[in-house]
């Protein structure tokens, strides 16, 4: 075999090679442009830069506003919690309660309903923190501001 054949023979194999390579990379070009009319890479390209910028800019406007709906979210009534009970001995059945309403830094309000023979009577006791702001809490207003907690 002489040199020349075999150096046909290697740069017929190498056109070959490069002449696969070449139709993937087409392939690949007219993939990225379908659907775009008489534009370059380069202008495709430069187009999706622009709208992944509009795009982060929209994303994080977005994760702005989100994190002030959940700071504004902690101030709205989330926690509720219901606790009946029997605070005099000679009344019949839990008919007393006390009901909880409580955001998400335990401030809120504490309504307690005392069930007796010559009457109701309504309390309210304003709540901060899971304490009371100007009147200390009752055993049964501290359990029912527990179990609202748990809800």
């Amino acid at each position: 075999m002489s040199f020349e054949l075999v150096g046909l023979i290697i740069v017929s194999i190498w056109l070959l090679i490069l002449t696969i390579l070449f139709w993937q990379l087409f392939s690949h070009y007219n993939i990225l442009t379908r659907g775009s009319t008489n534009k370059s890479l380069k202008a495709i390209l430069e187009e999706m830069l622009r709208q992944f910028a509009t795009t982060q800019k929209d994303v994080d406007h977005l994760k702005m506003w989100c994190a002030t709906i959940e700071k504004d979210g902690q101030l709205h009534i989330q926690k509720i919690g219901l606790l009946r009970f029997n605070p005099f001995k000679d009344t019949g059945g839990d008919q007393s309660f006390i009901l909880t309403l409580i955001d998400g830094h335990d401030t809120g309000v504490v309504i307690s309903g005392l069930y007796s023979r010559s009457g109701t009577r309504w309390y309210a006791k304003q709540v901060k923190e899971g304490k009371g702001v100007e009147h200390e809490l009752s055993d049964e207003e501290k359990k029912a501001i527990k179990s609202a907690k748990q809800l």
